[in-house]
């Protein structure tokens, strides 16, 4: 890319290689820039002002790089920020949800960037907000709520926040009376709450020194942290624990596991001092979640090879895996998402070949149903109920043309009713745009499916610029739903297309399989295919596409940019995890051990050290010409450590031959979601198409 900026350039930093070499089964390794982790990591993210001076000096001279390049697209950034913020509702309003007497809502106000939580009486009247989130974010530069959750008795909110981009929420209760909070304060917790059925007590889950979930704890109202109990601690270091409601409300469940095995527990809310029950003990590569009715637990399992998963019944008393029945048995290629059980119905989400459905079963009369719809590519999930005892079931459906909609069901009458649409105030009408779906043939044969939007009327000859987004991990699918953000590259004449590569559930729990550990590089070879496919179609040509995946998918988008680069105009990488061997031999990182089932575990076995050395981005940049890249980090980030887009920007800078430029940007007060309030978060949208547009040489325009 030549054009020229309207000020020059500032010269590219460049990092001073300080060599470390390490040997790990026989391997030798040699890493230029491990300085540029902070020995002190850990502190770091508390505190981002303890970063060491030559790591803050490095990071501070790449975002003045970055601003040199990309600076003159400030004008871009601000239009673009300002149509993706007319396509917002600035005051939008959640559907209520009932609960008893009242209905609980969450709503935004005109201008504000963070979520008013407020209720009003069940049947309509006026609204009462209970916890305002731009009054509390005033007094500090980040602000994100984790858990809201009110008491049974309806007098109390639980809330939590985190203020650093750390991810340590504290924990604090308001007084729905007073609207004041009670002087508790319950730190270091991933922001979960449950309430005990007498309002007396809650249990949360507490983060450790390494950042990771471990201990369920009970807290008592009135009563200082240090006096709160230790309920159960995980022992597995690669495990980690969670809490929630389970369905009828009467059990708080605990919920473990890893990647590929999990474990619950039950606590009584009526008892809570009552130690938790075990479910069904842990067997490796058998995953289970569970709903619960009565004296009858209803799960969703992989248990006896079901890839699937299928649904299986159990004694509440009895809960033990001998015990298990199957109800909805195992069907390959239609993959189970979920379930939700209500008092008369069972609910289950499915996809097969990357489309979903809502399949409702009556658990009198065992008939079931499915609620479909025609578009060729189009996401659905449900939405859950505070409520048991209903014949409502409220779900939202949306397309990549159709925004949002959110609709009551009634599973006994089966009729439907639209709750609410999303507004787009700007205005948006679907019949402007086109959405389609084609499958790419990758190197093995397998099918890949590449949902695609444009705007009606484009010229489909190869001379459209087209972003690529992928990720493809943790059996994570990435559905077809609307994003109103993505017109703001559609109406400029892009082509926006999603991936649907291995290593996602898209096509089923199998298709995820076939893209992790040693099958790993069907992800990258994926998207590279789903690029050649767009080209052939005439989508696109060489050259005009830009990739963008972020986290995992920034791997994906390191990867592809070392094995296929020369298809890429430009590639946009958030928080990527890029230096794969170095953090998967760090078992002191918060997500290291949970992530070896993933990955492999390049400690215990050369096979998977060997494995993970042959793709690892960080590891496998060459002297070759490589595409413009984006790379972005967050300085608080606990996931994606800062220091991987950092040295991966280094070591391409060192090592290629031509291309580029690389930049890499620094947010150097958030972490891994980015900036915290709704509009703030746009900025960095912003940041994302106008490099697209750049990269395509289409930021004049």
């Amino acid at each position: 890319m030549t054009q020229a900026t309207k000020s020059q350039p500032s010269q590219p930093p460049v990092a001073p290689r300080r060599p470390h070499s390490f040997s790990r089964h026989g391997i030798s390794v040699t890493d230029d820039y491990a300085w540029l982790k902070d020995e002190k990591w850990q502190e770091v993210l508390r505190d981002p002002a303890v970063l060491d001076p030559d790591i803050r000096k490095y990071l501070e001279d790449e975002n003045v790089y970055t601003e040199s390049l990309l600076g003159h697209t400030a004008p871009l950034q601000k239009t673009l920020v300002r149509e993706m913020r007319g396509r917002i509702k600035e005051d939008d309003s959640s559907v209520p949800s009932p609960d008893g007497a009242f209905a609980y809502f969450r709503k935004f106000r005109e201008g504000g960037q963070h979520e008013l939580f407020g209720r009003m009486p069940r049947d309509g009247g006026d609204s009462h907000i209970v916890l305002d989130g731009d009054a509390l974010a005033k007094d500090h530069k980040y602000f994100k709520f984790g858990g809201s959750r009110h008491s049974p008795d309806h007098k109390l909110q639980a809330w939590s926040a985190d203020t650093k981009g750390s991810e340590y929420f504290s924990i604090r209760v308001r007084d729905w009376a007073t609207g004041t909070d009670f002087d508790d304060v319950v730190e270091e917790t991933d922001g979960g709450v449950v309430w005990s059925k007498d309002a007396k007590s809650f249990f949360y889950v507490k983060l450790d020194d390494n950042h990771r979930p471990m201990q369920v704890w009970r807290h008592r109202l009135g009563t200082k942290q240090a006096e709160d109990s230790l309920v159960y601690e995980e022992q597995d270091a690669g495990w980690f624990t969670h809490l929630h409601e389970s369905t009828s409300g009467r059990f708080c469940v605990i919920a473990g596991g890893d990647h590929e095995t999990s474990e619950q527990r039950l606590i009584d809310l009526a008892n809570p001092d009552a130690p938790p029950r075990l479910v069904a003990a842990r067997e490796e590569g058998v995953q289970y979640s569970l709903a619960d009715r009565g004296d009858e637990l209803f799960i969703l399992t992989n248990a006896d090879d079901a890839i699937d998963f299928k649904i299986v019944t159990a004694p509440l008393a009895a809960s033990e895996r001998t015990n298990w029945r199957d109800l909805i048995p195992h069907r390959a290629g239609i993959y189970i998402i979920d379930l939700d059980l209500y008092a008369g119905h069972l609910v289950r989400l499915e996809r097969a070949n990357a489309l979903p459905a809502i399949v409702i079963r009556d658990l009198t009369t065992k008939e079931e149903h499915a609620i479909a719809f025609d578009e060729a590519a189009y996401s659905l999930d449900t939405m859950g109920s505070y409520e048991f005892e209903t014949t409502n079931l409220r779900f939202s459906y949306s397309s990549m043309t159709t925004p949002s909609e959110v609709y009551d069901y009634d599973m006994a009458k089966r009729t439907r009713t639209l709750r609410k649409r999303q507004e787009i105030p700007s205005g948006h009408d679907a019949a402007d745009y086109v959405t389609t779906r084609i499958m790419a043939t990758s190197h093995d044969g397998a099918l890949v499916p590449v949902s695609i939007l444009y705007r009606r009327g484009l010229k489909l000859d190869g001379t459209a610029p087209l972003l690529l987004y992928g990720y493809g991990s943790y059996g994570m699918a990435m559905p077809a739903s609307f994003n109103a953000n993505r017109l703001s590259l559609v109406d400029r004449g892009f082509v926006y297309a999603i991936a649907h590569i291995r290593g996602g559930a898209d096509k089923g729990w199998g298709w995820y399989l076939d893209g992790k550990r040693e099958k790993k590089t069907n992800s990258f070879d994926d998207f590279a295919a789903s690029a050649g496919a767009l080209i052939a179609a005439k989508y696109t040509s060489a050259q005009r596409i830009v990739g963008h995946g972020g986290s995992a998918g920034g791997m994906l988008m390191g990867a592809v940019a070392n094995r296929a680069g020369e298809l890429f105009a430009g590639i946009v990488a958030e928080v990527p995890f890029v230096d794969v061997l170095n953090t998967m031999l760090d078992d002191s990182l918060p997500l290291t051990p949970p992530e070896w089932p993933e990955w492999g575990n390049p400690i215990e076995s050369e096979k998977d050290f060997r494995t993970i050395l042959s793709y690892s981005p960080y590891d496998n940049v060459a002297a070759k010409d490589y595409p413009a890249i984006l790379a972005m980090g967050g300085l608080t980030d606990p996931r994606v450590t800062y220091w991987e887009p950092a040295k991966w920007i280094a070591r391409l800078r060192a090592t290629m031959t031509g291309g580029g430029p690389v930049l890499l940007r620094t947010n150097m007060g958030a972490g891994h979601g980015g900036a915290s309030g709704r509009f703030d978060r746009l900025d960095e949208v912003a940041i994302v198409y106008a490099f697209a547009l750049w990269a395509v040489g289409m930021a004049e325009a």
